[in-house]
């Protein structure tokens, strides 16, 4: 009977976080964001619900984890792990209904929230063991997301609002870092340190194979479309920081050795220095 019990008790949870992201996301759509673009306004507001998704998911992920002594990689749920589970499904299922409604055709997005919601849905009312493995990586994963929501909304209004260009300027090289090292380096050991252990077979009693099988391909997949779009990201500024250092440096041709020495600059070092300042502007 553990099974129904859980299923009934949890049900009106998850029914009230997506109200919960519901309301937040006509929040932002209809008071927050009313005068930006129509292309603009359901991004923005995807963004928003996710503000209120990922940071709190990772403290809540982390208290329930701490609280659990007994957590390893086939470990039952506690009841503290499946509100936090139920709390991410609201707002993947909440970010799905977006996705399907504003881009259908963005397929690799769609994609990505349905396997999303698999490997948490399989977690949360099939196997009822695992949690532990599952927001460790929803750790990784939601770690970066304010920093993120707070450059793509930079990002959409940097071609015409000066403060939004100069935020996403500032925010991208260390958000290019941060999320490289958790997607390149945190999220690639954690999954195989949970492939190592399901492949011992110390799980099989509670997780069937098939199932951690696909929760090992859907993290693998997402972290290397993660790794794949940072690698563009990292090209491009490459590219804006080149463009941009040609520029200074055909505008300062003109300027002779001794126009630099009467303005208080030592040559070539001091060129460089101001060079480097403007990239960074």
């Amino acid at each position: 009977m553990e099974a129904p019990i859980l299923l009934s008790s949890s049900i009106p949870n998850l029914f009230s976080f997506f109200i919960f992201f519901l309301i937040i996301y006509l929040i932002a759509y209809f008071i927050i964001f009313p005068s930006w673009k129509p292309k603009l306004r359901p991004e923005a507001s995807s963004c928003v619900i996710s503000f209120f998704h990922g940071t709190p998911a990772v403290f809540l992920a982390v208290n329930s984890l701490l609280a659990d002594p007994d957590r390893n990689f086939h470990s039952t749920n506690t009841p503290f792990q499946n509100m936090v589970l139920d709390y991410s499904i609201a707002y993947f299922l909440m970010d799905l209904t977006h996705y399907l409604i504003f881009y259908p055709s963005d397929v690799l997005f769609i994609g990505h929230h349905l396997a999303t919601l698999f490997v948490f849905v399989t977690c949360r009312y099939m196997v009822y063991h695992g949690a532990y493995a599952i927001l460790v990586l929803l750790i990784l994963a939601e770690v970066t997301s304010f920093v993120q929501n707070t450059w793509t909304l930079a990002n959409a209004r940097k071609s015409d609002v000066e403060f939004a260009a100069k935020v996403y300027s500032v925010l991208s090289p260390p958000f290019y870092v941060l999320y490289s090292l958790v997607r390149g380096i945190a999220g690639p050991y954690f999954v195989y340190r949970m492939l190592s252990y399901y492949l011992s077979g110390a799980a099989d009693s509670v997780i069937p194979r098939w199932i951690w099988v696909s929760w090992v391909f859907v993290v693998v997949t997402a972290i290397s479309v993660s790794i794949l779009w940072v690698s563009n990201l990292w090209v491009e500024l490459y590219k804006e920081m080149s463009r941009k250092f040609e520029k200074k440096v055909r505008s300062c041709k003109p300027y002779s050795h001794d126009y630099w020495v009467r303005a208080g600059l030592n040559g070539t070092g001091n060129l460089a220095i101001s060079i480097f300042t403007d990239l960074l502007v």
